[in-house]
């Protein structure tokens, strides 16, 4: 999963390479309130703000203590907060709303009716406090948000009645009776609640973009588009909500402004995570963006991180487990100078993220169109990949050689492809990546371990079928080491890929020499059918008695 790996590399790009949404991304943490006057009493209601008793907050009623009100700074939080720390606040505090009805609805169905009362009254005041705390911030809120805000603050005050009277009684069918109210109001809640905060992030939205579409002033622009990378990290659904509101056409009306360069990488970086989802792609296609990314990767000018963000937009966009897209027509069109573009952003990539980035783009494309993999061998892809596999610093990571596998994997169907392998000592480099091991044990770092074993196997197999690579294949000992993943589990992490990988390129190989086996190798592994000897292989799991 492209989200995942790029994740773990710097939480740069949010992607799909195993298939996630990327909706997955974790929330950004809130960074700590800055008090006007730092004393312990101000400490303590800082910490206070998100942990407050319920029975307090119940008298309290989220009103503010000071009693003048041009004393009332002296108490609040800064008003120096930015946007982003407004959302995000606002963000946790829908949160701890969200996970609090959840448990409400599991406490209803055991009957436990004094905990239902007591998380009733919390739900009550974070609920109030939200709108307080949005309230504070917000500008230009319109009318229709605070018609949900009194709607849903009075379905809480009903919502709390109705469950107070629950623990006033005893009688069983009374309850049962309530029960049936309380799950309605319940769920008129969830409905209003999930309505407003939609209407809300719809709302911050909408100004964010505003900003970026009429401000020149480059600070403020950068500021706004930070804040929209904040929300594009909170998962799919904002994303589909900036994209609604025009985020894409938003974001290349900068890529198209050479006063805006400096702030181009921050832009493509945002594109990219809001084109995970198909209303982002369909935005990008109207906007001519193919083009407009094309112009960035091949103009020199450019510096390497506004190239390597336009890489991760192209790879988000052709993620081979996207379903939407088809309608990407203009991509062919600019495929070649995409491809070319990419080729030498890894020849001179000068870090590992820098190459990853515009591997995984390489990649992508090699699913998305067939001949991709014939321009790549036009353009000496192959040679160029090979060489910066030699360089630790370059391909530092098993996400940078599972892109490499990918791409390896996808030219070997093309018969040019053995005497580049061989005269790129390509043997070699696909004999380490069986070996291939997670030295952290990060399941997202050993799933891309599986895969960059799998790839290498499939492309010894595809290979082979050449004379001269089995040959070499043979003299490298590669067929003991297909073996040992066949036989252990434990070196190819139990992974049925990588072992029906493994046996394709082991039965290629002893075709080409049937002496380099024992006996007891090729009567279980080679001469079987393929489903026979893969039942056998997941059978020899190791017992602990």
């Amino acid at each position: 999963d492209f989200s995942l790996w790029r994740s773990a590399h710097k939480n740069r790009i949010n992607m799909a390479f195993k298939g996630e949404d990327h909706l997955d991304s974790l929330p950004l943490p809130v960074q700590r309130m800055h008090l006007i006057q730092v004393d312990s009493v101000q400490r303590w209601m800082e910490d206070l703000k998100l942990m407050t008793d319920c029975e307090c907050m119940c008298i309290l009623q989220s009103k503010p203590i000071s009693i003048e009100k041009d004393e009332q700074n002296e108490l609040i939080l800064s008003s120096q907060y930015s946007t982003c720390d407004n959302l995000q606040l606002l963000l946790k505090r829908a949160w701890i709303i969200s996970t609090e009805l959840t448990r409400i609805a599991q406490k209803l169905e055991r009957n436990r009716w004094q905990r239902v009362h007591s998380m009733t009254v919390r739900v009550n005041c974070h609920v109030r406090s939200m709108i307080n705390e949005y309230n504070t911030f917000t500008r230009n809120s319109s009318e229709e948000m605070h018609q949900f805000e009194k709607l849903l603050v009075d379905k809480c005050s009903e919502f709390t009645a109705f469950t107070e009277r629950c623990i006033q009684t005893e009688d069983e069918q009374i309850l049962k009776t309530m029960k049936s109210c309380i799950n309605e109001t319940l769920t008129t809640v969830a409905q209003y609640f999930a309505q407003l905060i939609e209407l809300v992030l719809t709302h911050e939205a909408q100004n964010l973009l505003r900003q970026i579409e009429l401000s020149d002033n480059i600070y403020i622009t950068e500021s706004a588009i930070s804040s929209l990378f904040s929300l594009t990290q909170e998962g799919a659904h904002l994303c589909r909500i900036i994209a609604k509101e025009g985020g894409v056409v938003a974001l290349f009306k900068i890529c198209r402004q050479d006063c805006f360069r400096c702030l181009y990488p921050q832009t493509l970086r945002t594109l990219a995570s809001i084109c995970c989802v198909e209303e982002g792609m369909h935005q990008l296609e109207k906007v001519d963006g193919i083009l407009c990314l094309t112009d960035i990767l091949t103009d020199n000018s450019h510096s390497e991180a506004t190239h390597a963000e336009a890489a991760a937009v192209i790879a988000q966009i052709t993620s081979p487990h996207l379903t939407f897209t088809q309608h990407l027509s203009s991509f062919l069109e600019n495929m070649e100078e995409i491809l070319t573009a990419l080729v030498k952003l890894c020849q001179e990539a000068s870090s590992g993220e820098v190459f990853l980035l515009a591997a995984a783009a390489l990649a992508n494309i090699t699913f998305f169109d067939t001949m991709a993999c014939e321009i790549l061998l036009q353009l000496n892809a192959m040679k160029i990949l090979l060489a910066a596999c030699s360089d630790k610093h370059i391909v530092d990571t098993p996400y940078s050689r599972d892109q490499v596998a990918t791409i390896l994997a996808n030219m070997s169907v093309l018969d040019q492809c053995a005497s580049e392998i061989i005269q790129g000592n390509g043997v070699q480099l696909l004999l380490e990546m069986l070996f291939e091991r997670s030295p952290s044990g990060n399941s997202a770092e050993v799933a891309a371990c599986e895969r960059v074993q799998q790839k290498s196997a499939v492309t010894l197999a595809r290979l082979s079928r050449d004379p001269e690579v089995a040959d070499a294949a043979i003299k490298l000992s590669c067929i003991p080491r297909l073996i040992k993943l066949c036989r252990s589990p434990t070196e190819r992490n139990n992974s049925d890929s990588v072992l029906v990988a493994c046996l394709a390129a082991l039965r290629r190989l002893a075709v080409m020499s049937p002496d380099g086996l024992e006996d007891s190798d090729f009567q279980q592994l080679v001469k079987p059918r393929l489903v026979d000897s893969f039942l056998l292989c997941t059978n020899m799991e190791e017992s602990f008695v």
